[in-house]
């Protein structure tokens, strides 16, 4: 009768034991609900630049630019952290930086105890063309299964690419030398 060795069994046990530990560990936290059936959806949105992608990201990088950019009635402010560097939190929704490059950054919006965690993360890039011309790139990625029906959801994906091509715009022209427009008047419930 052939012997197994035991050691490719133990092995298995501790890498299940490991799996099983880290979806423990990123589960979401008891108040936030989760969704049973997410539908994640992307917004891609790129606008071109007359500028070299350093300059566009000097003028439009920093994290808390997004309150000038986005006209921000009350603005942005740091809460913890530094500008640039991972962890940092900003007052707009909580946002944490969680990604970085020269010429790029990634953010995410906490788990709130309130309401179902949507995994929204955003990704905002200066995208070097030419020596002297460049692209912004503003990447939207979010879970929008809570919405009741098909409808509202295309709904909600409509607002938010308005809202953030406004600001792609607002950012080229604040890249490229000009002063921005007034914000737009914001009715109830909106952004």
């Amino acid at each position: 009768m052939k012997q197994m060795s035991v050691a490719p069994v133990v092995a298995l046990v501790v890498a299940i034991a490991c799996v099983a530990h880290l979806a423990a560990a990123q589960a979401p936290s008891p108040g936030a609900p989760a969704v049973a059936n997410p539908t994640y959806a992307s917004i891609p949105m790129e606008i071109d630049v007359n500028r070299p992608a350093a300059e566009v990201w000097k003028r439009i990088g920093k994290f808390c630019d997004i309150g000038e950019w986005l006209q921000i009635p009350a603005g942005c402010t740091l809460l913890s952290g530094k500008d640039g560097e991972f962890g940092a939190v900003r007052s707009v929704a909580n946002e944490i930086l969680v990604g970085r490059t020269d010429l790029s950054y990634t953010y995410t919006q906490p788990v709130r105890n309130d309401r179902p965690y949507n995994m929204y993360h955003g990704t905002l890039e200066a995208r070097p063309v030419t020596a002297t011309t460049s692209k912004i790139v503003y990447t939207l990625f979010f879970d929008n299964s809570m919405l009741p029906d098909d409808k509202a959801r295309e709904e909600d994906l409509q607002r938010r690419k308005a809202t953030f091509m406004r600001a792609l715009q607002n950012m080229k022209t604040l890249a490229e030398g000009g002063t921005l427009p007034p914000p737009p008047t914001r009715g109830r419930g909106q952004p």
